[in-house]
């Protein structure tokens, strides 16, 4: 009975193992992975990606082979590119207000960006659209 309890003990003691996503070659920032630029490695669990979680996502940083794909090391792909001019939509209701902006950082649909009004140079936050239109909300 004993036995059995120590085999329990030193199981639960050891890292877990489980598939983990490596590159197979160095991926630049900024570079969509492609499905021949990773595989599946045996090893300790290092979060908990897949490879369709990371096939199609930009690179956020250099990834090295040998090394696990992390959550924080991988995004949707840039849609807008810091400096670029983008437009400006705010809707409340029947009012809707156009305007022109400048990026200040890169940013995929989805994610939020600061931009800077070229009119009032003012700076607002707004969310990127896949046509990289930056919807600000009240």
């Amino acid at each position: 009975m004993r036995t059995g309890l120590l085999i329990i003990a030193l199981a639960a003691a050891l890292p877990a193992r489980a598939d983990r996503v490596e590159p197979v070659r160095v991926i630049r920032p900024q570079e969509i992975i492609a499905p021949d630029d990773v595989v599946l490695r045996d090893g300790p669990r290092s979060g908990s990606l897949t490879l369709e979680a990371v096939i199609g996502r930009e690179a956020r940083v250099a990834l090295y082979p040998g090394r696990p794909i992390r959550a924080g090391d991988i995004g949707v792909p840039a849609v807008v590119e810091r400096n670029q001019v983008v437009p400006l939509v705010y809707v409340r209701g029947a009012l809707r207000i156009e305007a022109e902006g400048r990026a200040l950082a890169r940013a995929g649909a989805g994610e939020y960006l600061r931009v800077m009004n070229l009119s009032s140079r003012a700076t607002v936050t707004g969310r990127v659209t896949a046509s990289g239109r930056i919807e600000v909300s009240p």
